[in-house]
């Protein structure tokens, strides 16, 4: 197996409950040590702290690790995650055309995966915010068909921040669907006869 390579890696985890994130840590450490391409030689865990102005809990571990090869530090950073790493011994690494060829293979496969991800996750998004969009605008017509009120009580009305619901209130009079007066949000009267011939229908 030839000499084996020492190195420090802190793991970090950010979350909340407090509970979730130590239960988080100490199972990501446990896997560690079941992984037999690892040795765990030093292990210091932080107390958990909370981040600063924000509900958010911060937990980590400072490990020193031996391992049999540069592949297996790359491996390890990959699954692992780490915030931060440093060879310890030896010194110097001679690295392959084969390592270096397989790391590259490795992290633009990882890379494609994030990209992939991150494109599902934004039309997953475009969608919800269509549909909530779509939801805000009906409920709204139908709070306005009957009563006139102010964005603060609309706001209380809907759950919505009275800023965004103010910006949205200003689309909805550009678009002719909505006035205002006073302070006081009512529905144009075409809105109103176009609620009665879906309420005939």
């Amino acid at each position: 197996m030839g000499k084996k390579i020492l190195f420090r890696a802190v793991v970090e985890v950010l979350g909340k409950p407090k509970e979730h994130v130590d239960s988080t840590l100490k199972g990501y450490l446990q896997k560690l040590k079941e992984n037999t391409r690892y040795q765990v030689v030093k292990e210091d865990l932080a107390e958990l702290k909370q981040h600063e102005e924000s509900e958010l809990w911060m937990a980590f571990a400072e490990l020193e690790i031996k391992t049999s090869g540069v592949t297996e530090i790359i491996d390890f950073c990959f699954d692992y995650m780490p915030s931060l790493i440093e060879i310890i011994e030896p010194e110097e690494l001679k690295l392959d055309s084969l390592t270096i060829s397989s790391f590259l293979n490795d992290m633009q496969a990882k890379l494609h995966g994030v990209d992939m991800l991150a494109k599902q996750m934004k039309m997953e998004n475009q969608l919800t915010n269509q549909s909530l969009a779509k939801l805000l605008y009906n409920f709204i017509i139908i709070l306005l068909r009957d009563h006139n009120f102010s964005s603060e009580q609309l706001s209380r009305l809907t759950g919505m921040n009275i800023d965004i619901l103010e910006d949205y209130l200003d689309k909805m009079i550009d678009e002719g669907k909505v006035d205002l007066k006073e302070g006081i949000y009512f529905l144009k009267e075409a809105e109103i006869e176009n609620g009665r011939e879906s309420e005939k229908n």
